[in-house]
């Protein structure tokens, strides 16, 4: 555990904090895309497959247990909570985001560290979330004007990645034989598809204006 690692840790778990605070408090998910929370839910389902045979920290196992929780409750309010179902716009969110799923499960099975269910798995996951946010960002793009919790929730999902990869950073140059070429490059990906929407982000911030997305 060092700075950049407990910030991005923070940074993740504040994202999920203000997504559930707009679909708890406002009882809305205007301008959320439940294809990515899908996609979500399955990264945390196969990432965590480990959380009842292998113990490593109570930290590890209660951030496990938020991030699992809090996905498939995303996921029920969405599709289930009679108020907030109201409100999610499934004209806008159109991509077919399955479409993402059988490609990375197949690069998991060939591109892996050790050839075992749990540890294709767990690379599986790694490749699904580099792109589960693709179908948020393409839902924002279409409806452009972006709500404040929403812009949050979006900012705080890049910035958690970001920080990780300077986590990365920092233990490849303090710690002896730290390689996880898979992990980074996934990471890696996974920011780079938040660069358009940082770039608004800050230029609305800066000249104090609504955030929005070029069609």
């Amino acid at each position: 555990m060092n700075i950049f690692r407990l910030a991005g840790d923070m940074t993740h778990l504040a994202s999920v904090l203000v997504l559930l605070l707009k679909i708890h408090t406002i009882k809305s998910c205007a301008g959320i895309s439940l294809k990515t929370q899908e996609l979500y839910a399955i990264v945390f389902a196969a990432r965590y497959l480990d959380i009842f045979t292998d113990f490593i920290s109570l930290y590890n196992t209660i951030m496990k247990l938020i991030f699992l929780g809090s996905s498939f409750s995303i996921v029920w309010y969405m599709k289930h909570h009679k108020i907030v179902r109201r409100s999610y716009d499934k004209d806008q969110d159109t991509f077919r985001h399955f479409f993402l799923v059988l490609p990375c499960l197949f690069l998991a099975l060939v591109v892996n560290e050790r050839f075992t269910f749990k540890e294709v798995m767990w690379t599986f996951s790694l490749y699904l979330e580099a792109v589960s946010i693709v179908p948020q960002l393409v839902m924002l793009q279409r409806t452009r004007n972006i709500d404040n919790l929403t812009g949050q929730y979006v900012f705080l999902l890049g910035a958690y990645r970001a920080l990780y990869i300077l986590n990365w950073i920092y233990r490849y140059f303090t710690e002896l034989h730290y390689v996880h070429w898979i992990t980074w490059i996934s990471g890696l990906i996974q920011t780079l598809l938040y660069a358009d929407f940082f770039y608004y982000y800050f230029q609305s911030w800066k000249n104090n204006e609504k955030l929005q997305l070029p069609a």
